[in-house]
């Protein structure tokens, strides 16, 4: 199955037989829900023209993650769409805590605008414990955006304006989506085994908070909402109160 992972994508000391279970763990969950489940439309072409890239960030913190994410914009920059079309970056010792995750966006939002490739590249995310605003913990709904580990997406601006255009319907997917897994339900989606096997990925019983460190984990909360295809930005809901969060 193509895909590429460079040796020196992200900090850190990890295995790299643990790198490939990461990566491994993300082709199965794009080939299983998002590629079967038809629920990015998009995701097919460049997954069989082996045009996604695939890095695994060994961060623990924010400032690790920002440094390996200031890589891959530059790296896709770089590469011409042909070759490189998108890159997943994945970061399975790195904010477990979704809120915390959802927060993080706007550094990555604001590390975009610093390296001047605002309006050429945009970063999406997903995350395991992404929750929409309003919805349970259990709501099957919330899987259109969870991965097996904390991902950021980076995506050409061109390639969603030519999918888009492909596309004229993009803001039904959503809606389809969500008809799709309620179909579907959680022991359906459970018996597609797209989780994360990676040794060293986070419990979700540990205890969290942004004073306690990215390489710590929580259960998901309520506060976000947002839509996604092959990538999702949720925005906080301020009207929404975070509950759940362990001290």
């Amino acid at each position: 199955m193509p895909h590429t992972m460079p040796a020196d994508a992200a900090s850190g000391s990890n295995r790299p037989d643990d790198d490939a279970l990461v990566v491994q763990d993300m082709v199965r969950w794009l080939e299983r829900a998002v590629i079967d489940l038809n629920l990015c439309p998009f995701a097919k072409g460049v997954h069989t023209k082996g045009q996604i890239h695939y890095a695994v960030s060994h961060a623990d913190d924010a400032r690790g993650l920002l440094e390996d994410l200031r890589r891959e914009l530059e790296a896709l920059a770089e590469a011409s769409s042909e070759r490189r079309d998108t890159t997943l970056l994945m970061a399975p010792r790195c904010f477990p805590d979704f809120l915390d995750f959802n927060d993080f966006l706007e550094l990555a939002d604001e590390l975009v605008e610093a390296m001047d490739l605002a309006g050429i590249l945009q970063v999406a995310s997903f995350h395991p414990r992404f929750q929409f605003a309003g919805t349970d913990v259990e709501d099957v709904g919330n899987c259109t955006n969870r991965a097996p580990y904390p991902t950021l997406h980076l995506l050409r601006e061109d390639s969603i304006d030519r999918a888009v255009e492909a596309f004229p319907e993009a803001e039904e997917i959503f809606e389809r989506n969500i008809e799709v897994l309620e179909q579907l339900g959680p022991e359906g989606w459970k018996a597609l085994d797209v989780g994360a096997r990676c040794p060293f990925h986070p419990p979700a019983d540990a205890p969290t908070g942004q004073d306690a460190g990215c390489a710590q984990g929580a259960d998901a909360e309520p506060g976000a909402k947002g839509v996604a295809a092959l990538g999702g930005r949720a925005e906080g809901d301020a009207s929404v109160p975070p509950q759940g969060r362990q001290p």
